[in-house]
């Protein structure tokens, strides 16, 4: 039994775009959470003497956020590790205030500074400008390479499908307001590479049955194709996925975001594989359909203007 995916087109590419508006809107409305990476700010590794809490670190700094408001919830973020060391990101703050955290911070006892340090805005900004390069070039790559190895329409529905995937994992992390840091981008490019390598095994299959002698049209072929690694692509996601939900549970706060984006990253792009990129093959190439059911006609004319001449 196959699933008719070609044939539901049209539902499955409206399915995506109101997940795509929503992450749309997420975007326009909430924007992104970005960390001291992009946005600027100070980092301090801490190592105290005796075992620490994260409610008294908390404690502590929301004492300090009274006089200094980087230090507010919102604005940092606290890492207990092993060997009694803290690790605290906060927006960036002035030379001054960053004495005033130092003795402050005491209060919860004597430690030793094991690293201290600063991002400016401006390297922010950079940052953000390699993300998308790395991104577009990414892209453009990815492009290339299909149009070399299949066709040019291909390369067109792959990257819409990718696309898709970016936009929708970007928009789930702005609607649970997650903090943007550099491995965020790692990420985004991991997802990248993800879901085009699910989508070629798709390509791969079709363009081998098109090789085929076959009397099937180019939707039936499309059709066939994708339910032929169905099954495959899904136990391969289905692995994937359980070790990055592993990785989610018990990776600890500071591999939440990367890891989120990931999990929602590889669950549309197993979708995009399979009921996007192929489906929006069939809808730019529409006409092949009507090409193949032509040359069948005048190849069954053909075969019976034969047969006539035999008769006579």
């Amino acid at each position: 039994m196959q699933i008719e995916i070609v044939k539901n087109s049209k539902k499955w590419v409206a399915l995506s775009l109101v997940f795509i508006f929503i992450s749309l809107g997420a975007l326009l409305t909430k924007g992104l959470n970005y960390g001291i990476d992009f946005s600027g700010g100070n980092l301090f590794q801490l190592r105290f003497e005796k075992p620490v809490s994260l409610k008294e670190i908390n404690g502590a700094l929301d004492k300090i956020g009274k006089n200094i408001h980087q230090f507010k919830g919102n604005g940092r973020k606290v890492q207990i590790s092993e060997g009694n060391e803290v690790l605290i990101r906060i927006q960036e703050i002035t030379e001054k205030e960053k004495n005033e955290f130092y003795e402050e911070i005491k209060q919860v006892g004597k430690y030793e500074i094991i690293k201290e340090d600063k991002v400016g805005a401006s390297v922010g900004k950079e940052l953000k400008m390699s993300a998308v390069y790395s991104l577009v070039i990414g892209g453009v790559l990815i492009v290339a390479y299909i149009t070399m190895r299949f066709e040019f329409m291909f390369a067109i529905a792959a990257i819409l499908a990718l696309v898709h995937d970016i936009i929708i994992a970007v928009g789930g992390i702005s609607l649970l307001g997650y903090e943007i840091d550099t491995p965020f981008i790692a990420a985004v490019l991991t997802i990248l590479g993800y879901s085009i390598n699910d989508t070629i095994v798709v390509f791969d299959r079709i363009r081998e049955t098109l090789k085929k002698k076959t009397d099937l049209t180019f939707g039936e072929v499309l059709n066939k194709s994708i339910n032929q690694v169905m099954v495959r692509s899904l136990n391969t996601s289905i692995t994937t996925l359980l070790a990055v939900m592993a990785i989610l549970v018990f990776g600890g706060e500071s591999l939440r975001t990367f890891i989120t984006t990931l999990l929602i990253g590889m669950v549309a792009g197993t979708y995009s594989s399979i009921f996007i990129a192929t489906p929006l093959i069939y809808l730019l190439e529409k006409d092949r359909d009507k090409k193949v059911e032509n040359s069948k006609y005048l190849d069954k004319n053909d075969d019976d203007e034969h047969h006539e001449k035999i008769l006579v």
